[in-house]
């Protein structure tokens, strides 16, 4: 059978495909130690869960508005206000299964054979993967460690044409940690003026994991693009949720009912018992957030010393998430092999950089969502094997 072109350009997200091999070598026996899966290694909070089961108790076992429960849409709003300081219409609020949801429907609504559609690069591999397949080209927007690996305006702005539909932001960024500067934002912003065919997709589902007194710069406190921006954000990082798979999405009014459709003709609603949990999230205690950042902190300072401790790696210091992304282009190791190897034979699960976009050469991603004890293992398992293993190794 034949299907269609486009899913011979469609690609994938490597790090699930790392995941699955160092489970494997786990089930045969062997001490993996996984600092390649991006996602909290934390329980979600307990009264979360028992208001999922309450929910289910109480009889939420059918569909939903497709748009997501009222309740649910009106807590996201008062929530952005509150963490924000900005308005948010629940109408313009759409609760969605994950999300990696909302990056499929605005890549779909812009997308097209001679389009060009934005990503970071390196960036979250989903947002190429999905550009391509639906045939637009995608323009990379470079992310360097020379900045710390935030966005610097002039290279967005410079690539902006008028075939330019979309451009996607991602701050704090995966798979960097790397926080945008707000000054570069105020002159992106400014510079958009001239370009007011783009629209906007910001990912800021890392936005409450910032450390060293960072405070999160969000797109929706500019007024003057909220007619063009559509703002990804969810539960899966913040609280630990990643398996209950719920996110949100604000989009503007004229692209709301559009991407209702979407959800409509996709998935039809997210669970119900999920949003009832996700509206305990919101509105209940956020001390297991603030004590589980507290921890990744912990963490980060721990990575970025041993990271830099090793003979030829160097690690700039992430601002946000739960990733480091250290420097290995002094061992003589392509990303990749090193990766690899470092998985193969001494039980360290990362992901190499260039699964993240061509900028991710020389560097490997290292996810501290993981107990500081296996950390300080890890780490010095890699220091190890790169003082035994010769450069030509690679």
């Amino acid at each position: 059978m034949k299907t269609v072109a486009a899913f011979d350009r469609i690609g994938e997200e490597n790090a699930f495909a790392v995941l699955a091999r160092a489970n494997q070598l786990a089930d045969e026996g062997r001490d993996i130690i996984n600092l390649g899966i991006g996602q909290p290694d934390f329980p979600t909070p307990d009264h979360i869960v028992e208001a999922a089961v309450r929910a289910l108790r109480d009889g939420h076992h059918g569909y939903t508005a497709a748009t997501g429960i009222p309740q649910l849409r009106q807590g996201v709003a008062a929530d952005l206000h509150r963490r924000l300081g900005v308005e948010v219409n629940p109408d313009n609020v759409l609760i969605v299964p994950g999300g990696k949801v909302t990056m499929f429907m605005a890549i779909l609504m812009f997308g097209e054979v001679g389009g060009q559609i934005m990503y970071p690069d390196p960036g979250f591999p989903i947002y190429k993967s999905m550009i391509e397949f639906t045939g637009a080209s995608p323009v990379p927007i470079p992310i360097r460690e020379a900045n710390e690996f935030g966005v610097a305006a002039e290279d967005v702005l410079d690539q902006i044409t008028s075939a330019t539909r979309l451009i996607i932001l991602n701050s704090p960024g995966n798979p960097t940690g790397g926080v945008t500067r707000k000054d570069q934002i105020d002159q992106l912003v400014d510079g958009l003026e001239a370009f007011p065919h783009v629209a906007i997709l910001s990912d800021e589902i890392y936005g409450q994991m910032l450390f060293d007194g960072l405070q999160h710069a969000s797109l929706l406190n500019y007024p003057q693009i909220r007619n063009r921006l559509i703002l990804l954000d969810g539960w899966s990082k913040t609280y630990a949720m990643t398996g209950w798979r719920l996110g949100y999405s604000v989009w503007p009014d004229d692209l709301y009912d559009k991407a209702r459709k979407l959800a409509v003709n996709s998935y039809s609603c997210v669970n119900a018992p999920a949003q009832w949990a996700a509206l305990a999230a919101l509105e209940g205690p956020q001390t297991p957030v603030h004590d589980m950042v507290a921890e990744f902190d912990r963490r980060r300072r721990a990575v970025v010393a041993g990271l830099c401790g090793i003979e030829n790696i160097s690690c700039t210091t992430p601002g946000g998430a739960f990733y480091a992304f250290p420097n290995i282009s002094n061992t003589g190791w392509k990303a990749k092999a090193l990766a690899a190897a470092l998985l193969e034979e001494v039980g360290v699960a990362t992901v190499g950089g260039p699964d993240f976009g061509d900028m991710g050469e020389g560097f490997i991603r290292l996810s501290y969502a993981n107990s500081l004890e296996n950390i300080e293992r890890a780490l010095a398992r890699i220091g190890d094997f790169l003082s035994k293993r010769s450069s030509t190794s690679g």
